[in-house]
């Protein structure tokens, strides 16, 4: 077999092939046995037609053509093979020659990855703050122990106040009409949770048992409904029941029953590794995106449209399935949103170029320092997969099936575990620690 290469553009190339005329003629024999058995000839019993009678029955070029089908896909993965060649889209196949006795020639025009210049992207500078964590946190944390636990009490005879849990049935008007999902019955909501638009919650405090109360409150001008969006809004609103926490005091019992501690000092330790625990692995996230975030920005590469494109219909299948488990259809998101399908690419357009370009940099980084998925490294994700499904490793290999992906995740693990063992720390700017927590928990 011979095969070329001829640039096209920036993205696509066009291989010419050649495969050779014993393997053509015995992918025509093929193809004879496969034609004859699908044909019915007056007076020869199926499959028993010699090739000449198929051929005066139904051409030769059905023949060429099942021929072609059974060499070329190999014969095109051959040639992809030997230059190395990485394609991002399905080919456009030409047959330029197929006879009787002669070389079978084509040509395949596809899209194949672009080249990245990779700019610097070891010995990059990386803020990366010291894990800290000040009795305040603890106290908080605390705080929110004694909320998770806290108890219930029915109030009766006392007004509702902010943090209280009240139950209301509630209708809202909008220009004096009724409007469709304003409206509720037997609704719990926290005072000063921010669950309703600003204002609702506020005017409630100081309500009391069965007490009807008229609210008003104007819709922000960014409401997610436009047709709401700056709008009054006038509910009537009935207290049907009012709950408030009773919280627990912090001493040595509280530390028993919420914890495996005996005293509540070894709570607040228990509760400070903890949250050193998690701070650390926050700061670790952060430095990471960080570290591949300098990699891609000091890169270079022409993104390939089709590449984006796919990125984007996942985004559109990611969210399809996220409003499935809301029960919400797509379409009924797009209509309570005022957006069309193509609104909602445009939004992702930016996320989804960057994806791409993140994706290309880091293999372009793994093949420059010759990073790849060992046996050791499959073997130790496929124990640690096993541990975390309860499952014997060889049960969970067979369900993986097809390792490539697990191959490829792996290298691109390594691959930023590279970028950040190569990066240089250094200690965050002014308020560049608390920058680096909200990065991370943005992207979380």
């Amino acid at each position: 077999m011979k095969a070329t290469v001829e640039k096209l553009d920036k993205h696509q190339v066009l291989l010419e092939i050649e495969v050779e005329a014993p393997r053509v003629q015995k992918a025509l024999d093929q193809a004879y046995r496969r034609l004859v058995k699908r044909v019915n000839i007056p007076g020869f019993r199926k499959g028993k037609a010699p090739r000449f009678i198929l051929e005066r029955y139904i051409g030769k070029e059905p023949i060429y053509n099942e021929a072609a089908e059974i060499v070329i896909p190999p014969a095109y993965e051959e040639a992809v093979a030997e230059h190395q060649l990485e394609p991002i889209d399905r080919p456009e196949v030409e047959i330029v020659k197929v006879e009787e006795g002669e070389p079978l020639i084509f040509k395949a025009k596809v899209e194949v990855k672009p080249e990245v210049q990779l700019g610097t992207y070891k010995g990059v500078e990386v803020e990366r703050p010291e894990v800290k964590v000040s009795e305040e946190d603890v106290d908080a944390y605390l705080k929110s122990l004694q909320e998770r636990y806290a108890t219930l009490k029915n109030i009766e005879d006392e007004p509702a106040a902010a943090g209280d849990i009240v139950v209301i049935d509630f209708k809202g008007t909008v220009e004096g009409q009724p409007y469709p999902g304003l409206e509720g019955n037997n609704y719990t909501l926290e005072l000063g949770s921010g669950t309703f638009v600003p204002g609702f919650e506020e005017q409630l405090v100081g309500a009391r048992l069965n007490e009807e109360r008229t609210i008003t409150i104007t819709f922000p001008a960014d409401y997610h409904k436009e047709d709401l969006a700056g709008k009054e809004a006038v509910f009537q609103v009935t207290i049907r029941g009012i709950k408030r926490k009773e919280l627990a005091p912090l001493d040595d019992e509280f530390a028993k029953d919420v914890s495996e501690c005996e005293t509540l000092a070894e709570l607040r330790q228990d509760i400070r590794r903890r949250l050193e625990e998690r701070r650390r692995q926050e700061i670790d996230a952060a430095v990471r995106q960080a570290v591949v975030a300098k990699a891609v920005e000091a890169a270079t590469v022409d993104l390939p449209e089709v590449m984006v494109k796919r990125r984007i219909e996942a985004r559109l299948r990611e969210l399809e399935r996220s409003l499935h488990a809301r029960k919400i259809t797509l379409e009924e998101f797009l209509n309570s949103n005022g957006k069309t399908m193509d609104d909602l690419k445009k939004e992702f357009q930016p996320a989804a170029e960057r994806d791409v370009k993140t994706e290309l940099v880091l293999e372009a980084i793994a093949k420059a320092e010759n990073i790849a998925a060992t046996e050791e490294d499959l073997e130790a994700e496929i124990e640690k997969m096993a541990r975390m499904f309860r499952q014997d490793p060889d049960e969970v290999r067979k369900n993986l099936g097809d390792l490539s992906f697990l191959k490829y995740d792996i290298m691109i693990k390594k691959t930023i575990d590279f970028l950040v063992e190569n990066s240089v720390a250094v200690p965050p700017r002014e308020g560049g620690e608390e920058e680096t927590g909200e990065t991370a928990a943005t992207e979380g």
